[in-house]
């Protein structure tokens, strides 16, 4: 299938590793141009090094939660031309318990999780309904929908970027942009693979047969009954950009393996 995203330029945040790494590599696939983002420079260096044999990858180092850093890194992203497609994918989350979270670390989920896709979405969605052209992507959760008690402010964060996706989706009524969310449940990354070991080991248990269990305690709801890949994400993600997914608008994408029981 064509995707029509041959130079595309593409801006995906929170991108050195994981689930945002991993987007960018799929429309590297489909010969997308692509900016990737990272906090720390050198991490940024790496993934660009790594990532150039896939296309044209190029990296700017900023941390998005701080309004200062947001618009010098929209500038900088100006310099390659107009933003065909933007990803917010920049998150932090923690296991906590709920009243141990301070106010500062209830800020500094919204700074970083919504804040970050809000300041982006702020400069680029205008000049995207100007030329009547483009795609927001913001990568929230099946928490938004079904919060997690172990995990709580991570949860609200992403239902406010479900609730942030439709609203803006509404302001593009009548014109060939769209905005969407996509929930990934959980997925296979460096952070849940670290997450796991620790867990596995404080359980006393190998590593391999606390995975496989894993659904059957903690998920049972979930019909795949595994760990989505980065790949299964990163594609849907990658689809909603293109040409074949103009009619799909204002919607909260779920790619949860079933978890979410509910019609």
């Amino acid at each position: 299938m064509n995707l029509q995203l041959e130079d595309k330029l593409v801006v995906v945040t929170g991108s050195t590793s994981g689930i945002g790494r991993g987007i960018v590599k799929s429309f590297l696939q489909e010969g997308a141009r692509v900016i990737l983002n990272g906090r720390n420079q050198d991490r940024v260096n790496q993934a660009v090094d790594e990532l150039s044999a896939y296309g044209k990858v190029y990296g700017i180092a900023a941390d998005l939660s701080e309004a200062s850093q947001a618009l010098e890194f929209l500038l900088k992203v100006k310099e390659y031309g107009e933003i065909d497609v933007l990803v917010n994918n920049m998150g932090v989350f923690e296991v906590k318990e709920f009243e141990s979270v301070t106010d500062e670390e209830w800020m500094n989920y919204f700074n970083v999780n919504v804040l970050s896709a809000v300041r982006l979405s702020r400069e680029i969605l205008p000049e995207m309904l100007k030329r009547n052209s483009g795609r927001i992507i913001n990568i929230s959760s099946e928490a938004g929908v079904k919060p997690l008690p172990q995990m709580i402010p991570y949860s609200v964060s992403k239902s406010a970027l479900i609730s942030l996706s439709r609203g803006l989706a509404e302001l593009t009524k009548g014109t060939k942009v769209t905005v969407n969310s996509v929930l990934p449940g959980p997925t296979w990354t460096e952070g849940v693979e670290s997450y796991m070991a620790g867990a596995a080991k404080a359980e006393n248990e190998n590593l391999e047969v606390f995975t496989e269990n894993y659904f059957k305690k903690n998920e049972p709801t979930s019909l795949i009954q595994r760990f989505a890949t980065v790949e299964e994400v990163a594609d849907t993600v990658v689809f909603l950009a293109s040409q074949k997914a103009s009619a799909i608008n204002g919607t909260a994408q779920r790619v949860e393996g079933g978890i979410i029981r509910s019609l």
